[in-house]
């Protein structure tokens, strides 16, 4: 192996051979192929893994800063994770796991900042509030009771609740300027929410990879084919965008796509029987900002709404605070838009490239039952800048036009999964597909994705690499990087208030429990208690 310098300046090995044996390939250099590589690097740190991205720098899709809300999902905020049953209870199950998973991530992120391997956590995460905030009488009526059911879990005791506009008004004034004062509203606010830059985030764990003689990245390095090699593992044939050079073949132990939309495809490519279950319907997302300083500075929130009826997961609308590069501002949407890309920088035949025999059916049956999520997106197809400047006014009643402009974020890939006995059925989140050696993963799937990369690594950590987690050497590093590690902060109050308070003072995040619990306005109480039994 020597080093030399690739694109962009970026140091990469390069081998002399044409096939070289290395323990680990990742494909796609985003957050997740990012948190994955740093966990085998503090696990095994003599294995060699292989990074390739087919861009010039890693972190340009999905994790880019301006490609994502970067919202840190605890599901403080984010009432699609706490639906209403046909009873009228609500169920907070989600929002727990949710929770949870973002509290492993923030141990992780700690434990890099703690061993110098992040030096300024400023540069990727920050303090910002994070609040639900609806109008309706219904709408009302449903937050009051959302806010009850998380009164019953320790994990939320620092969220406030307000129907009082006065008191909301002093949490978030720009959106309370102009409105109706015969407009019945609600709110609910947790000060320990945090805004999230996935992309620096990515960009210095792939930088403290490099320095490792074991690692090595590769820019401009597209996967052509994956195929099993006789040996055992996988052959990934790679191909360099920029130079005329014959295709690479690297012969891998195990092989992880992390490639965002891309993943889909070369899922399929490994011919692995688990990849005909799967389809892919790509859904793009718009986002109004603002830099308007005078703005920015009035407004200090991740503020999230009530979806639209058929409106996917991604597609909540919000006005939040955010941090890119050190500068602040208001993005709110999103708006959905369509391509047949599943990426950003892809191309306009990834959509019917996908379809195969197995899963074409199974898509069109999704089209077909989901008519509410077809509805929607056509609805925002048509929609016009007027139309996009009014949905903000609802949010922001004294909103110029002037001070926003539009931007074109990333695309997602929506799952679908052909199930047995059901057909093609919508999947949310993010999902993990294995080959039956557990050889080769990909990562399906897109919100709350990011905010849980270590819960999902974790995870796959114990189904590909399950020998190797029976063992004391790989328990007591996975317990120093992430404490909480196979216990339920919700059934342990204490240890939950530990991990938030080691946690902020190491990322430099609010972490006085104090400031965050708030007097919440009394709520009634009635026809509450039965909804509760499953938690306690």
């Amino acid at each position: 192996m020597k080093k030399v310098t690739g694109h962009n300046g970026l140091h990469q090995h390069h081998s002399d051979t044409t096939k070289q044996l290395v323990d680990v390939v990742l494909i796609g250099g985003g957050v997740m192929s990012a948190t994955l590589g740093t966990f085998l690097q503090q696990l095994e740190p003599n294995w060699t893994i292989e990074m390739f991205e087919r861009l010039g720098d890693v972190a340009q899709e999905s994790s880019y800063g301006w490609n994502n809300a970067g919202t840190g999902h605890s599901a403080l905020a984010e009432m699609n994770y706490t639906p209403q049953k046909s009873d009228g209870q609500i169920d907070i199950t989600k929002a727990i796991k949710i929770y949870e998973q973002f509290q492993l991530s923030r141990q992780f992120w700690a434990y890099l900042v703690q061993q110098g391997l992040i030096k300024d956590p400023s540069t990727f995460i920050n303090s910002v509030p994070h609040m639900s905030f609806v109008w309706g009488a219904d709408n009302v009526a449903y937050l009051r009771k959302r806010f009850q059911s998380m009164q019953r879990s320790p994990l939320f005791d620092g969220m406030a609740y307000s129907e009082d506009a006065e008191q909301i008004k002093s949490w978030i004034p720009l959106i309370m300027k102009g409105r109706d004062e015969n407009q019945p509203i609600a709110a609910t606010r947790t000060r320990l929410g945090t805004d999230v830059n996935f992309g620096a985030l990515t960009q210095q764990l792939v930088e403290q990879l490099k320095s490792s003689d074991h690692f090595s990245l590769h820019l401009n390095h597209q996967v052509t084919h994956l195929t099993r090699h006789p040996d055992g593992g996988w052959n990934v044939s790679v191909q360099d965008t920029q130079a005329n050079t014959p295709v690479r073949h690297v012969h891998a132990k195990y092989v992880f796509i992390g490639a965002g939309g891309a993943s889909l495809r070369l899922l399929q490519k490994s011919g692995i029987p688990e990849a005909r279950a799967y389809a892919g319907f790509p859904v793009g997302g718009q986002f109004l900002v603002t830099e308007n300083q005078d703005l920015v500075t009035e407004h200090l929130a991740k503020v999230y709404g009530k979806a639209s009826v058929g409106a996917p997961p991604m597609s909540v609308p919000h006005l939040d605070t955010r941090v890119i590069d050190g500068k602040r501002l208001l993005l709110f949407g999103p708006f959905a838009s369509f391509s047949s890309k599943f990426l950003k920088e892809g191309s306009l035949w990834d959509l019917f490239s996908s379809l195969t025999p197995a899963n074409v059916l199974p898509m069109a049956k999704v089209g077909v039952t989901n008519f509410n999520l077809v509805t929607y997106l056509i609805n925002q197809l048509r929609q016009t800048d007027d139309d996009r400047f009014a949905a903000l006014q609802t949010f922001f009643p004294n909103a110029k036009k002037e001070d926003w402009r539009l931007w074109q974020a990333g695309q997602r890939v929506q799952i679908i999964k052909n199930v047995p006995g059901k057909g093609g059925q919508l999947q949310l989140g993010t999902e993990l597909v294995n080959s039956a050696d557990k050889s080769l993963t990909a990562l399906l799937g897109a919100s709350p994705g990011a905010s849980t990369s270590a819960a999902i690594m974790l995870e796959l950590l114990s189904s590909c690499f399950a020998e190797k987690m029976t063992t004391k050497e790989w328990q007591e590093k996975i317990k120093a990087m992430v404490p909480s590690y196979g216990q339920s902060l919700h059934e342990q109050p204490t240890l939950n208030q530990k991990v938030l308070l080691e946690t902020s003072k190491v990322l430099g995040l609010e972490h006085h429990l104090d400031d965050w619990i708030e007097e919440p306005q009394a709520v009634p109480q009635a026809n509450t208690e039965k909804q509760y039994e499953s938690l306690n």
